[in-house]
C-alpha cells in the first residue's frame, strides 16, 4: 500500500445519511474519514423526496445544519387524499405535529457546506472501496484515490453507500437476512419552475393510476404519475408527461395546472426491502444500504436519518463511556422503526396506485377511501404514520 491512514470510524458513502453521521460524531469529538466513489458534483446532482419529520430536523439541528430547512422550508401541516372528484384532508394538527417540505439535495447541500466548514476529511471519487477483516477487531477499508492505493485502518465501519454499495455485499450472503417486494410500476417525475397546482401535497387515486402533487417551494414543483415498470424514459418528454398528468387531475386542479419546460426526468421503480442484517462484526449498515421503501409514504431520506441518528449515539457511548450496550442494540432499536415504516410506506401505495385490473380491488380502494373519509381515527392513524412514530 501506498498510503494508510488511521480513524476510528470509516463512513462509506457521502449522502446524507453520511454526511450527518459524519457531522454528529465530529460534534463529539470521534475521528472518520468519508470515502465517497462519485463526485460531489453527482451526489448534489441526485434529485429525491423532501418531506422532513420533525425528528429529521431535530436531528440536523443537532448536526448543526437545521437552521436553514427550518427557516426555508415549507411547513406542512397536512395533505389530501384525492380518488375520482372526492378528497379527504389529513389533518397533522389532530396530533400536534407537522412536517416540512426541503429537498434532499439542499439537505446535502447543507451538509456539505458544514463539513467544508469544520475541515472533515470526504475523499471523493474514491475507487473500488472494499471493507476488510470486518469480524475481526481491527476492520480497515481500501480503495484507490487520485492514483494512488490507500488503506484505512479503523475500529468501526459504517455502511452508507445505499442500495446498490458494496458494504452490503461485504456481508457474507449466508449471514444476510432480505425482505423484498417489487411493485409492477414506477413513479414519471417531473421538475418545474411553475407554481404548484395545490397549496397542500395531493395524493390521488385515479382509476388509470397514481399522480402525485408536490412542491419544492412556492414556484418550483415536483409532479408524479405511475407507469409501468417496463416505461424507457427516453420515451418521455415535457409535453407528453404534462399531457397524461392533465388526463389524470381530478377537475378542479386541471384547471389550476401550469405547465412549462422541465428541469429535470426520471422514472424510479417501487419497491419495499428491509435487509434485517444491519450489523456484521465492526460493519454497521446506514440508510439504503439496509432499507428502500417506496415513496408514497415519505419516509426513506427520514428513515436514513434515524439510522445516522442511532449510530451515532451508540458510538458517542462507546467512546465517551465505554459502553458497548447501544451498538450491541443498534438492530433491534433500528428494525422496529424500519418496519412500521415499510409498513405504512406499502399501505399507502397499495391505497392509492392501480395495483390490478381486477374490479374488485378498485372498489376496496374506493371502500378504504370512503372509510378513511368518515373516520377520524382512521384519519389521526395516517397522520401519526406519516409525521413519524414516536
Amino acid at each position: 500500500m501506498e498510503e494508510t491512514r488511521r480513524t476510528q470510524v470509516a463512513i462509506i458513502g457521502a449522502g446524507p445519511s453520511g454526511l450527518l453521521l459524519g457531522q454528529l460524531l465530529h460534534k463529539h469529538g470521534i475521528d472518520h474519514v468519508i470515502l465517497e466513489s462519485r463526485s460531489a458534483d453527482y451526489v448534489l446532482g441526485r434529485v429525491r423526496a423532501g418531506v422532513l419529520e420533525q425528528p429529521t430536523i431535530a436531528a440536523l439541528r443537532e448536526a448543526g445544519v437545521g437552521d436553514r430547512a427550518e427557516r426555508e422550508g415549507l411547513r406542512m401541516n397536512g395533505f389530501d387524499l384525492r380518488w375520482d372528484e372526492e378528497s379527504c384532508h389529513i389533518d397533522f394538527g389532530r396530533i400536534g405535529k407537522h412536517a416540512t417540505v426541503y429537498g434532499q439535495t439542499r439537505v446535502t447541500r447543507d451538509l456539505m457546506d458544514a463539513r467544508r466548514a469544520c475541515g472533515g476529511i470526504t475523499l471523493y471519487e474514491a475507487g473500488d472501496v472494499r471493507p476488510h477483516d470486518i469480524e475481526s477487531q481491527r476492520p480497515y477499508v481500501t480503495y484507490r484515490h487520485e492514483g494512488r492505493e490507500c488503506r484505512l485502518d479503523c475500529d468501526f465501519i459504517a455502511g452508507c453507500d445505499g442500495f446498490h454499495g458494496v458494504s452490503r455485499q461485504s456481508i457474507p450472503k449466508n449471514v444476510l437476512r432480505e425482505y423484498a417486494l417489487t411493485f409492477p410500476f414506477g413513479w414519471l417525475a417531473l421538475l418545474a419552475d411553475v407554481p404548484p397546482v395545490s397549496e397542500e401535497v395531493a395524493w390521488i387515486n385515479h382509476a388509470e393510476g397514481f399522480l402525485m402533487c408536490s412542491l419544492r417551494s412556492k414556484t418550483r414543483s415536483r409532479y408524479y404519475v405511475q407507469v409501468p415498470s417496463t416505461e424507457d424514459i427516453r420515451q418521455w418528454d415535457a409535453d407528453r408527461f404534462w399531457a397524461l398528468y392533465r388526463s389524470r387531475l381530478p377537475r378542479d386542479l386541471a384547471e389550476k395546472l401550469v405547465t412549462g419546460p422541465a428541469l429535470e426526468m426520471s422514472i424510479a421503480p417501487l419497491r419495499s426491502y428491509v435487509c434485517t442484517t444491519m450489523r456484521h462484526g465492526r460493519l454497521f449498515l446506514v440508510g439504503d444500504a439496509a432499507h428502500i421503501v417506496p415513496p408514497t409514504g415519505a419516509k426513506g431520506l427520514n428513515l436514513a436519518v434515524g439510522d445516522a441518528k442511532e449510530l451515532a449515539d451508540g458510538l458517542l457511548r462507546h467512546y465517551r463511556d465505554r459502553d458497548t450496550a447501544d451498538l450491541d442494540g443498534y438492530c433491534d432499536r433500528a428494525l422496529a422503526r424500519i418496519w412500521k415504516a415499510v409498513r405504512f410506506s406499502w399501505w399507502m401505495t397499495n391505497l392509492t396506485h392501480k395495483m390490478t385490473d381486477n374490479p374488485f380491488a378498485r372498489q376496496m380502494q374506493l371502500a378504504e377511501f370512503e372509510y378513511t373519509r368518515g373516520s377520524e381515527a382512521a384519519q389521526i392513524a395516517i397522520a401519526e404514520n406519516f409525521c413519524g412514530l414516536d
